[in-house]
């Protein structure tokens, strides 16, 4: 028996809620739920457990675009999203609006052009290290890491 608190813990997604139930199934276990929403064989039990499945589906879809929403909204404001800002930015002294960081707009600037060269990204870490610029909080520059910074670069 595979026992969950409330069938919308199970997944808020109605294809993976079937298949983790499905599977269950296979293995010979059943899925239960500690208020018993749901429990049972017969039709009703089947019926009850869609309904709650499609209910934790859209109450997930709902936070999503409300969440989507109010990003945007402090995005048309110039607030920033997250503690931390995206490489080239900081918080500003307000605490809500970004402002460019200068070296790290320096740091953009140089990693598009060394992939404007055809550096790769190792060689790219070297150059900037050579310039004794370090990433945000570490020490070297790692491959996985001038990518992301490359992609910002290309994408300001």
């Amino acid at each position: 028996m595979l026992l969950v608190a409330k069938r919308d813990r199970l997944a808020r997604d109605s294809m993976t809620a079937a298949m983790v139930e499905r599977l269950c199934e296979r293995s010979g276990a059943i899925v239960r739920t500690a208020d018993g929403a749901g429990d049972g064989d017969g039709p009703e039990g089947v019926l009850m457990r869609r309904i709650v499945d499609a209910f934790a589906e859209y109450e997930r879809l709902l936070i999503k675009a409300r969440t989507r929403a109010a990003l945007a909204v402090k995005r048309s404001r110039g607030e920033g999203i997250s503690r931390q800002a995206g490489y080239g930015y900081r918080l500003a002294a307000d605490g809500v609006h970004l402002e460019a960081d200068p070296r790290e707009q320096r740091v953009l600037e140089l990693v598009a052009s060394y992939r404007a060269e055809g550096l790769t990204l190792r060689a790219i870490g070297a150059r900037l290290e050579g310039l004794g610029l370090v990433p945000r909080g570490r020490g070297k520059w790692n491959p996985t890491t001038v990518a992301r910074i490359a992609a910002a670069a290309m994408a300001a």
